[in-house]
């Protein structure tokens, strides 16, 4: 009797189908970031990186071309199940020589090259607007910033970008979530917490003003409690966000680094779920802030995904990851997250959660303690490699990212 058997029958007494489960996991589309392998740099500014964002380390192999950045992706894509899109910042438009514009005037023909990208693998694109490392960023602030001109700029940047994610939803064919968040804020208390936000909702309202297809673009709004140089005040707060997203009928993204250390994205789920048709989530690991580290098969993915997978919303839900870690093999912290979020979601899939429903309906909390201890044990892990054998993924995925480290990274 095979591993993989022998835990289907496992599973099969807690009235699991592990069949259905592999073909459900399948079908999850994860958007995956771009910026892993560059360190958050993009293509069209040489500024250092602004706005809380930071990365750490210096490990060789790092892709500043368009060419080496793709090359990395497909390498991680090899090395991952299931399906993926790909997730852009408007900071990596690519220029031939000759032709750069600023973020106020940039096309979709400025990401010509990966929309050909992106359609030659059957992959759809998710976007966000840039709203840092530029010059425009003035005090730190962007699109609340006192100055009309500062203003402007970013505003005409965010109408932009929802015509750029128009045309990917339509050259693609799948629908393309568009987030914005933006880095402003004090370092130290403000005298005037209402006038910046006030300015925002403005510059919102107008970058809005836009039209779009609905059922091709989901616009999201990411809330952020603080970041470096903004510790005292973040202008787009959580609760701006979400009182702003639920009056436009946009969608609400939450990023699980980008709230207090003892808030936990999980427990908001669920209520989320309940007022908004839509949601979305960055899916990183912070370590006492929101540190971006690369995502790990720990507690709060898992809990991440179980609300997802028990309150039956994979559909609801856009999946994506964000972190950046310059320490390690870019392409290992790729794929380790990437891996992480699929066996979190597989973790969830093999729950018999309509079981613990029940028995925690009937006030019966000390079977629904006991079977969910007792499932953490189960064989996951020979699933998980059913899963990739049928995917065609190699399981010792560390090889080949070193094999790939000799061959190409080493070189550059």
């Amino acid at each position: 009797m095979s591993r993989y058997t022998e835990a289907k029958e496992m599973y099969a007494k807690y009235g699991i189908d592990t069949e259905k489960v592999i073909e459900k996991l399948k079908d999850v589309s994860i958007s995956v970031h771009c910026w892993q392998g560059d360190d958050v740099v993009g293509f069209d500014s040489k500024q250092e990186l602004s706005g809380g964002i930071q990365t750490t380390g210096n490990y060789p192999g790092k892709a500043t071309t368009p060419e080496q950045l793709m090359a990395d992706m497909d390498k991680v894509f090899e090395l991952t199940p299931g399906k993926m899109k790909l997730n852009l910042h408007a900071s990596y438009a690519i220029f031939d020589e000759g032709e750069f514009v600023d973020r106020d005037k940039i096309t979709y023909k400025n990401f010509s090259k990966w929309l050909e990208f992106a359609k030659q693998r059957n992959m759809g694109i998710d976007f966000n607007p840039t709203f840092f490392s530029h010059p425009m960023v003035k005090d730190g602030l962007t699109l609340s910033s006192p100055d009309e001109n500062v203003r402007k700029f970013w505003i005409e940047h965010g109408k932009r970008c929802i015509e750029i994610s128009q045309k990917f939803a339509e050259e693609t064919g799948y629908p393309c979530v568009m987030n914005i968040w933006i880095p402003d804020g004090y370092k130290d208390i403000p005298a005037d917490r209402l006038a910046p936000r006030a300015r925002f909702k403005a510059s919102l309202d107008e970058i809005l003003s836009v039209p779009y297809d609905k059922t091709k673009v989901y616009i999201c709004l990411e809330s952020k409690v603080f970041g470096i140089g903004v510790e005292s005040y973040t202008v787009g707060s959580a609760e701006f966000c979400m009182n702003y997203v639920n009056s436009k009928g946009i969608t609400p993204l939450m990023d699980n680094g980008h709230y207090h250390p003892t808030e936990v994205v999980s427990d908001k789920i669920s209520s989320m779920l309940l007022f908004n048709e839509k949601i979305a989530l960055h899916v990183t690991r912070g370590v006492r802030w929101d540190s971006d580290h690369v995502v790990i098969f720990d507690d709060e993915t898992k809990e991440i995904a179980k609300e997802i997978v028990r309150n039956d919303a994979l559909d609801r839900v856009f999946i994506a990851t964000d972190y950046f870690d310059a320490s390690i093999n870019r392409i290992s912290a790729w794929v380790t997250g990437l891996r992480s979020v699929q066996k979190s979601l597989l973790f969830a899939l093999l729950q018999p959660e309509e079981m613990l429903k029940k028995l925690q309906d009937e006030n019966d909390f000390t079977s629904v303690m006991a079977i969910s201890e007792e499932m953490k044990t189960m064989p996951v892990g020979d699933v998980w490699e059913e899963y990739l054998r049928r995917e065609n993924v190699v399981s010792d995925y560390l090889a080949e990212v070193k094999k790939y480290e000799n061959d190409v990274l080493s070189k550059r």
